[in-house]
């Protein structure tokens, strides 16, 4: 966890050029000063086995990651039939300072994909608050022939975010997927994406937004 706060400082300095501009007129205010907690309630999915993921919130409260360690999906060889598509659903209890609402501004991934010509694949995250209709979606495609680190960044629009409910308890769904097809590469040549880093994990990082809640 310790490393995972490393990183989570060094990628939100990394990554704040990424935040859209924000609007005088939309109410977002400076983060709160006190402490938000962040705890895993439940992991589902064949991309982050029991014990793969962790969650760690920066000391600004602008940001939290999550690091999964085991993330990887591959397609040919001698992949698992079902190994083209791996997926993570976390369900997140976000705990903030009274009087305060969130939102997700901009979410930040990178791995590394090894994908032979004629290869493909993409990475699908989307974002939403327990019992809310609204679901964010975004998916970002990679060709091959490919082989390097890639990185990909999520942003919304101030006007578009999709706040918590003021005084609710609401869990957050965050779900992520990796899919690799083979499509026209070679017959037993491997390809394949991960979240991971060279020492083998990988911090996606979520920028928070922030707004005061209506007084009651």
């Amino acid at each position: 966890m310790a490393g995972g706060l490393l990183l989570s400082a060094a990628m939100t300095a990394l990554f704040a050029t990424a935040l859209p501009v924000q609007d005088p007129s939309s109410g977002i205010v400076d983060p709160p000063p006190d402490k938000i907690v962040i705890k895993i309630a439940t992991v589902n999915g064949s991309g982050c086995p029991r014990g793969t993921a962790a969650v760690a919130v920066s000391p600004d409260n602008t940001a939290f990651t999550v690091t999964y360690s085991n993330y990887l999906a591959q397609v040919g060889g001698d992949s698992e039939p079902t190994a083209f598509r791996k997926n993570c659903q976390l369900n997140l209890i976000v705990h903030v300072p009274q009087g305060f609402t969130y939102a997700i501004a901009s979410a930040d991934y990178r791995g590394f994909a090894s994908l032979q010509r004629g290869a493909t694949s993409t990475e699908k995250a989307s974002y939403y608050f327990q019992g809310s209709s609204s679901t964010a979606a975004i998916t970002h495609p990679y060709t091959g022939p490919y082989n390097d680190n890639w990185q990909a960044t999520d942003t919304t629009d101030w006007a578009q975010l999709v706040w918590a409910p003021c005084g609710v308890q609401r869990n957050f769904n965050i779900n992520t997927e990796l899919r690799v097809n083979a499509g026209t590469s070679a017959p037993g040549s491997t390809s394949f994406m991960t979240m991971d880093s060279t020492d083998g994990d990988i911090s996606t990082v979520y920028h928070l937004a922030w707004k005061e809640c209506p007084a009651t």
